[in-house]
């Protein structure tokens, strides 16, 4: 249960201290717009690092405290959380949250922190993408059909894996997807992270599976209608996808991160082996940055190297 910006408690911190910080969660909630889920972890990551220094230093917390810190006391917290096993990523996150905090305060003119801004959390390694080889994506998509109960649900099936595997989509992309995209044409304008807009191209067999499955479909609906539904007639969930992929897993033997994600990932690294241009497909897949797409090289390091070690003769020598 989200606790409500006004109930918010601080434990081990002075009075006023405690009243900021639950004016600094109704400002992450009324000026942010900040979700309940991420205002909950920062209140949790806030209220952490209160009561770290708390033991740490001594005493109750506040802002002459908190203005005083040295880097040697924010590396002891940073210790503290490895030493308890929490995870990079958690530990980054935690970061934030006491910067923007931090940042808020300063603004204010409650209590600054040169050492808190200079502070750099953990980096996280980033796992490779794990794609599905071409056999196998190609298998995913010509048995999808065989494992639906009904004929517009087998065609549904394909034609969002379709989008997947052959215009690079992220699954909530395509799900968010309405009428309004109809009728198809070459290319499909898709809203991904952050509300920004891409064009990507519609290969004729993706065209046609979304066709096939909208003349089979019983359900009608305008422009503002989801493209794709569910068995009720409601928009279609993540969950129902990743059902039928768990399902192709079981019928073709596929490995455990056959995902409806790795089929973008099949999309990406299936391009970038047959030559396409890297910044071309970082605009297919929305990436904001070219470092995320590069890591598909490395994937296709990976993949040419196991050949080499498969077929060369003298790889075993």
């Amino acid at each position: 249960m989200t606790v409500p910006a006004s109930d918010a408690a601080l434990p081990g911190a002075e009075p006023g201290l405690e009243a900021s910080f639950r004016e600094f969660l109704a400002w992450l909630r009324d000026e942010r717009r900040a979700s309940a889920h991420t205002a909950a972890a920062y209140a949790r990551d806030i209220a952490g690092f209160v009561a770290f220094l708390g033991g740490h230093l001594g005493g109750a917390v506040g802002p002459r405290m908190l203005g005083a810190l040295a880097i040697g006391d924010l590396r002891a917290w940073l210790a503290h959380r490895h030493a308890a096993g929490l995870a990079a990523a958690s530990t980054a996150r935690a970061v934030s949250a006491v910067r923007t905090f931090a940042r808020w305060s300063a603004r204010r003119g409650d209590w600054d922190n040169a050492a808190l801004a200079a502070l750099r959390a953990p980096k996280s390694p980033r796992p490779l993408p794990r794609p599905l080889g071409e056999d196998d994506a190609r298998a995913t998509l010509d048995t999808v059909e065989a494992i639906a109960e009904e004929p517009w649900i087998a065609a549904r099936d394909t034609a969002v894996l379709a989008l997947l595997y052959g215009g690079g989509l992220r699954i909530g992309e395509a799900l968010a997807l309405d009428r309004a995209v109809l009728p198809l044409g070459d290319t499909l304008r898709v809203v991904g992270k952050g509300r920004k807009q891409r064009m990507v191209p519609l290969l004729a067999p993706v065209r046609a599976a979304v066709e096939a499955y909208l003349s089979l479909c019983p359900f009608a609906g305008g422009p503002r209608a989801p493209l794709f539904l569910g068995a009720r007639g409601g928009r279609l969930r993540a969950e129902i996808v990743q059902l039928a992929m768990r399902r192709l897993r079981a019928a073709l033997g596929l490995p455990e991160h056959a995902t409806p994600h790795a089929l973008r990932h099949s999309f990406a690294t299936h391009l970038l082996s047959a030559g396409a241009d890297l910044r071309a497909i970082q605009e297919l897949l929305g990436h904001a940055s070219l470092s995320t797409t590069q890591r598909y090289t490395a994937v296709d390091a990976a993949r040419m190297l196991d050949a080499y070690a498969r077929a060369h003769p003298r790889a075993k020598a």
